[in-house]
């Protein structure tokens, strides 16, 4: 394994994951997270720093499986690779998501949606940075 690739990939993709984050949910869903206000945890802002800790921890994680696998196929091996982990955690939390909670299935459908093409990017980042030393 090539740790300083490693490492750099991890960051990007965890940079990437978190550019990604603001956009769809700072952004494209703020008006539907305030439609729901009264569901949401009134003390949200103060435990954001245990999100931001967990979506290090999956950067890495995420980055490291796909070092595992790795087979030198460039960037469609990315894609492949965010394809997959893409359906396994957005689209299935997603739906998981709406049936715990009182959110809309259109919100639990955007999730998806949305997070789903986050992974995707995030694999074909993590292909484009990660190649094993010579």
């Amino acid at each position: 394994m090539n740790v300083k690739r490693f490492i750099i990939a991890g960051i990007a993709v965890f940079v990437a994951f978190e550019v990604m984050n603001i956009i769809i949910h700072s952004v494209i869903l703020m008006g539907t997270y305030v439609s729901l206000r009264e569901i949401w945890r009134p003390d949200m802002a103060g435990k954001l720093w245990i999100m931001y800790l967990a979506d290090l921890v999956f950067a890495f994680l995420f980055t490291y499986i796909f070092i595992k696998g790795y087979e030198n196929r460039g960037w469609i091996e990315g894609l492949r690779y965010g394809i997959w982990i893409g359906i396994l955690v957005s689209v299935v939390g997603s739906f998981i998501q709406y049936v715990i909670y009182p959110i809309p299935l259109s919100l639990a459908i955007q999730w998806a949606i949305y997070g789903f093409v986050q992974i995707v990017i995030c694999g074909i980042i993590a292909a484009l940075i990660y190649r094993p030393a010579a």
